[in-house]
């Protein structure tokens, strides 16, 4: 990973964009402190991979319960507070 500071970014822009596009991983600083990591513009999504978020969220063993009578009638109702 190559950091550089906003002034050696902006003087050379143009290489930095190269260096990104042939795979170099690029940080732009300030006073020493990362700002901003430069990287190439994809249009394409990249597949989704099943299984990514296992362990990391958990659902109430009562998902699925009824809601209780007064969180439904909040949708029926006309008094709608905005």
């Amino acid at each position: 990973m190559k950091q550089v500071n906003i002034y050696e970014a902006k003087t050379h822009f143009s290489e930095l964009i190269t260096e990104t596009l042939l795979g170099d991983d690029i940080v732009i600083a300030k006073a020493g402190k990362p700002l901003v990591k430069l990287v190439p513009y994809t249009s394409e999504k990249r597949p989704r991979k099943p299984g990514t978020a296992k362990g990391r969220i958990k659902i109430a063993g009562d998902f699925n319960a009824p809601l209780p009578e007064s969180v439904l009638q909040g949708f029926f109702t006309e008094d709608h507070h905005e």
